[in-house]
């Protein structure tokens, strides 16, 4: 699931971090997720086990509120609970449809911070280790 960062080349040369942060920065405004009020992990695909062994690990206020977003985001996008975009003769649901939320309803930089990445690296790291106890061999030390 996880690939491969380069965060830990960038934060531990100081003058690469100060270049790349405002850059950083302004391409989680430019992605527009925070504008329809979800956080980045809210972006990360439900289709692989990992991450929903992680979705069922997470507390239920935490749980709550990610669906919370989600069925927001996907009301102010025009989008049906099917998965189908709106008409113009949709029902009350897409009202709101191709607007972004108010500014006091977007995310704010300062709250979006991971809360099920961690969760899928401690799965990754579980299985990782399980897979390695799994291949090790234990050879017997012989009787003199």
């Amino acid at each position: 699931m996880s690939a491969p960062s380069l965060t830990n080349f960038i934060i531990k040369r100081p003058w690469l971090k100060r270049w790349m942060t405002p850059l950083a920065k302004w391409y989680a405004d430019a992605a527009g997720y925070r504008k329809l009020g979800l956080r980045a992990d809210d972006l990360i695909p439900e289709e692989n086990e990992t991450v929903l062994l992680a979705l069922k690990r997470l507390p239920p206020k935490e749980a709550y509120d990610r669906m919370f977003r989600l069925r927001r985001a996907f009301q102010v996008l025009g989008i049906r609970a099917v998965g189908y975009w709106c008409t113009a003769n949709a029902s009350s649901q897409c009202s709101l449809a191709h607007q972004l939320l108010p500014k006091d309803q977007q995310t704010k930089p300062e709250d979006d911070y991971p809360y099920l990445s961690p969760i899928i690296q401690e799965i990754e790291a579980g299985s990782k280790e399980r897979d390695d106890l799994e291949a090790m061999v234990v050879n017997k030390k012989k009787a003199k």
